[in-house]
């Protein structure tokens, strides 16, 4: 698999293969799952340096999915850029995007009316000045865990994503989480897209479904399927 940048990238596999010490977990633990809210920030939101079209109406729809995610027991990520004020990948220093999300600064908190419950567990990702860093399987926990790693030690291998961006990091996030071995379900009235190139949301979301996301709405919101709908690519095949 490559990174956005082209270099090659290796992602811990978090389903348990034949052999796995983990292969021997109760049926319960086999059963947990996550939410994972990708970077619902100030700075992608309404008024923000990179303003996502349709951002505040992810927020209302994410708030409901928190609270049955919740009420389901399952345990919520929330990914965040988190980057350095000099990185080649903003417009200024060679990249394509303009400042956003800048360390310790109000951009780069998540949106204030967001419903995280305390407990939610943030992944930072992007603080690399060389990577853009757009997969939260690119971050690390507060206590310094990479997602995939934290999510293989809870047990956890069915995932429901939905956030910003569709087509930049919500589709790299599921297609490492993919990559990883997980199952997963996009929820896609609660993502939005930059669409720097007319067609990128619409193309992301079929990228990801032929790599074997399911996708559906938040209406039918639920754990996702233990199996998912479509086959993974053959083995090699890169997604970026």
């Amino acid at each position: 698999m490559l990174a956005a940048s082209g270099r090659p990238r290796y992602i811990t596999r978090v389903r348990s293969e034949p052999g796995d010490s983990h292969a021997d977990r109760s049926t319960a633990d086999s059963e947990r799952w996550a939410l994972l809210v990708v970077d619902v920030q100030n700075d992608f939101c309404t008024g923000g340096a990179l303003a996502v079209p349709g951002s505040e109406l992810v927020v209302q729809r994410l708030n409901a999915s928190i609270g049955e995610a919740r009420r389901l027991g399952a345990v919520i990520y929330a990914s965040r850029d988190w980057h350095p004020a000099v990185t080649n990948h903003f417009a200024d220093y060679g990249g394509t995007w303009p400042v956003h999300c800048v360390q310790q600064t109000s951009g780069a908190d998540f949106h204030p009316g967001l419903d995280l419950p305390p407990d939610a567990i943030v992944v930072t990702k992007g603080e690399d000045q060389g990577l853009p860093g757009y997969s939260a399987f690119d971050g690390h926990t507060a206590d310094g865990i990479p997602l995939a790693a934290d999510l293989r030690q809870r047990g956890i291998t069915r995932i429901v994503v939905g956030g910003l961006a569709t087509d930049y990091c919500v589709k790299h996030s599921v297609l490492d989480a993919l990559s990883a071995g997980l199952h997963v379900t996009v929820l896609e009235d609660a993502i939005a897209g930059v669409d720097l190139h007319p067609g990128d949301s619409e193309r992301a979301l079929g990228e990801m479904r032929a790599h074997g996301a399911h996708l559906t709405r938040t209406g039918d919101f639920s754990p996702p399927p233990r199996k998912n709908p479509h086959p993974p690519p053959p083995s090699g095949q890169n997604h970026a």
